[in-house]
């Protein structure tokens, strides 16, 4: 599911802190451990500075995946039949990965068509998307027992989603960051076969512009927890953390229901989403 939205004017960039010191370590294969020894230490924000692919690959075709796929940090970016840049519906990701695939130290440049699909159950560690195409990351799995998980990287110039949530179970994201962005996460709202889905979003970054971090389907049981949600650039206060929806399964535009935290679906404390 697309929106015909217009881009939103990119926000200013976010400053440089702990961020880029996760992607130094991921890039160098350093653990905590080795981080300590050397004397770093991690200050208390984590928006950053983006990491420097190594060099740039063109991807005429879908890469599938199986297994761990390490990209090296360097950029993929579509050429051919994926090098269109559009937002048109159905597009073909860069890369397919099967369930329980992980991906990892990964930068998708553009065209960056429609990002990553996950058949079931995936792992992306440190990728980071230059310039969302369709969508970033499609989750599709259709077991309630599914997880996804996305664990730091970051992604920027999102028209609409970031994360797209079409199948069943769970996603977690967590050391992440986003900005000029519509959407962080959203439990597809018109798919033609719904499940309950259930989002955790903890120690983000998100920085303005952008329009909500989750929106979940009320009446199909969804919940969204949010913990440690650093908002940078919006004193307006116009970024929804949690919006609630009326899901279908007709392809028509769900209607939205409320927004904000509500103990049941949208669940998170006032300390739990702080605006910077």
């Amino acid at each position: 599911m697309t929106s015909s939205a217009q881009r939103p004017v990119r926000g200013p960039r976010p400053p440089v802190g702990r961020r880029a010191l996760i992607g130094a370590v991921a890039a160098l294969g350093l653990t905590g451990a080795s981080v300590l020894a050397s004397g770093l230490a991690a200050p208390a924000d984590a928006a950053s500075a983006w990491p420097t692919p190594t060099t740039s690959v063109a991807v005429p075709a879908t890469i599938p995946v199986s297994g761990t796929y390490d990209g090296r940090l360097q950029r993929f970016r579509g050429s051919g039949d994926l090098g269109d840049g559009g937002q048109s519906e159905d597009q073909d990701p860069i890369f397919d990965l099967a369930d329980g695939a992980v991906l990892k130290n990964v930068v998708i440049g553009a065209p960056a068509a429609d990002g990553i699909h996950c058949a079931g159950s995936c792992t992306l560690q440190n990728v980071w998307w230059e310039d969302v195409g369709e969508d970033a990351a499609t989750f599709k799995g259709r077991s309630s027992s599914a997880t996804y998980t996305v664990t730091g990287g970051g992604a920027k110039a999102a028209s609409d989603k970031v994360f797209q949530f079409n199948g069943a179970g769970k996603l977690t994201v967590t050391g992440f960051q986003v900005s000029d962005f519509g959407k962080l996460v959203r439990s597809c709202g018109n798919c033609s076969t719904q499940y309950k889905r259930t989002v955790v979003v903890s120690d983000v970054d998100v920085t303005a512009p952008g329009r909500s971090i989750v929106g979940i389907n009320q009446n199909y049981g969804d919940t969204a927890t949010l913990t440690k949600v650093r908002i940078h650039g919006d004193s307006g206060r116009k970024i929804k953390p949690c919006v609630r929806y009326q899901g279908n399964s007709t392809g028509a535009e769900p209607t939205e229901t409320g927004s904000g935290a509500d103990g049941t679906y949208c669940r998170y404390a006032g300390s739990d989403v702080t605006y910077g």
